[in-house]
């Protein structure tokens, strides 16, 4: 009697097979071929081991071939090749994962009851600035100083504000740091950003190495005007999809899924033929989404609006795909250019608590704003700049609160506030490129005094002849 091969399990795969007996014995004895007819019985057993194996129970069995060393499977077409996606799709789920738990800072809430990471400040920091300066050389050799000496520390788990007057530098700054700048900038100074292994000088490394290891994979960057950085010709699910194919060479899990089992993806098209069959079968086994409605949840964008071109979303949502495209190289940095130019206040405060979440969920953030409120609700600590030069660096609790800010010029930022003093500042800033010898503010502060000629250092976080007091 010839032996009937073991019987595969629901995924195509069969039990270990008894080693052959070396010394004349007989091999163990097969299963017999009336315990299997019954279609009933089957059908059950095939059910328990889905069940098993949907559990844990199961797994690690070889592939049962056939005859001509092709895989055979005892379930239908569908199921078997979702199933082979669970590979493919795993590293997603574990970047996920792994992105909630990343920074190792236990949280700390505010006076308003928010979570502020608390990354410790003796550890090497994520992004390390010191006497960033940039200049551009304008027709007839006349300089324009955007950014002097711009000194900082930027550690994982950590928002930073950089606040300011419109035009003092600050969007310069975070080109610098990105290697965007016009042919006719020149830099100086040093911006370390760390890695696992390495630190990279952002300012003297090449176009390459920026282009191929940074943007999108070290650095996301959060544009100020997103729907002019989003493609108008194309919806955001295609623009997602490209994205996650150029930064992390995943495919979509209905093209994983068939190359698992040897289907040809370009037989797979966006109809509801075999692709549309894979995406539903792997959401039902799985509970997974496609990658583009992955990256879309962690930007907080609805599914229903993947599909949708740019000038079919409000300002709130072209905002948020902008923010899911910035998320996708799972960049320990984020770098949001005003993030909330043009939007109302709910929009706002809904833009800056998504930015949060990702710094609560271990992401570094440097946002650059002029609104004042957004900077109290989203930062950790901020950063004033006038004229080109950082003059105070402070605790977000202490600036916005008790004891309030030590420079004049900040000060003065918080007292112009409708819900403050509502005074302005009096003068106008000073162009860039026509700058007062020593401090800058001192024409319009009204504490200035001879002292004032000389440009002050940033010392103890603040760059002024005559601070407050931090007791004060």
């Amino acid at each position: 009697m010839v032996p009937t091969p073991p019987r595969p399990d629901s995924r195509g795969a069969e039990p270990p097979r008894a080693p052959q007996a070396t010394g004349g014995s007989a091999p163990r004895p097969p299963q017999p071929r009336s315990a299997r007819t019954s279609s009933n019985a089957g059908r059950a057993g095939s059910a328990e081991r889905r069940s098993r194996d949907e559990a844990g129970a199961c797994g690690g069995a070889a592939l049962a071939e056939d005859g001509e060393g092709r895989g055979r499977s005892a379930v239908p077409r569908e199921v078997s090749l979702a199933e082979s996606a669970r590979p493919a799709l795993e590293p997603e789920r574990r970047s996920r994962d792994e992105a909630g738990v990343r920074g190792g800072a236990s949280p700390a809430r505010n006076g308003k009851g928010r979570v502020r990471g608390t990354a410790p400040q003796d550890a090497t920091p994520l992004l390390d600035v010191q006497n960033l300066s940039v200049r551009f050389r304008m027709r007839g050799g006349r300089d324009i100083a955007a950014v002097t000496d711009a000194t900082f520390r930027l550690h994982r788990g950590e928002c930073l504000a950089l606040i300011g007057e419109s035009g003092c530098g600050k969007s310069v700054l975070a080109s610098a740091l990105l290697g965007l700048l016009p042919g006719n900038a020149r830099t100086e100074g040093h911006a370390w950003l760390s890695g696992d292994d390495d630190r990279l000088d952002l300012l003297t490394a090449d176009e390459r190495t920026l282009a191929r290891t940074v943007r999108g994979r070290r650095i996301g960057l959060v544009p100020q005007s997103p729907a002019a950085h989003l493609t108008p010709v194309r919806t955001v699910r295609s623009q997602l999809r490209e994205t996650i194919r150029e930064l992390t060479g995943r495919r979509d899990g209905e093209e994983a899924a068939a190359a698992r089992a040897a289907f040809p993806a370009d037989h797979l098209t966006p109809v509801r033929t075999v692709r549309s069959q894979l995406r539903e079968t792997i959401r039902e086994l799985t509970g997974r989404r496609d990658g583009e409605e992955a990256a879309a949840a962690r930007a907080a964008f609805p599914a229903d609006h993947l599909d949708r071109h740019p000038h079919q979303l409000s300002g709130g949502l072209a905002q948020r795909a902008a923010t899911a495209l910035a998320l996708v190289g799972d960049a320990p940095l984020l770098l949001a250019d005003e993030p909330t130019t043009g939007l109302d206040r709910a929009l706002v405060d809904r833009t800056v608590d998504e930015l949060r979440a990702q710094v609560d969920r271990g992401h570094t953030l440097l946002v650059i704003t002029h609104d004042l409120a957004a900077a109290e609700r989203i930062a950790d600590r901020v950063a004033v700049m006038y004229a080109g030069r950082i003059v105070e660096l402070a605790d977000a609790e202490a600036f916005f609160g008790a004891p309030g800010p030590r420079h004049p010029y900040a000060r003065g930022l918080l007292d112009a506030l409708p819900e403050r003093a509502f005074t302005p500042i009096p003068g106008m800033p000073p162009e860039l490129g026509d700058l007062p010898a020593g401090c800058a503010f001192a024409p319009r502060c009204p504490r200035a005094a001879d002292a004032c000629a000389a440009v002050p250092p940033l010392t103890d976080g603040v760059a002024c002849h005559h601070p407050r007091s931090a007791r004060a």
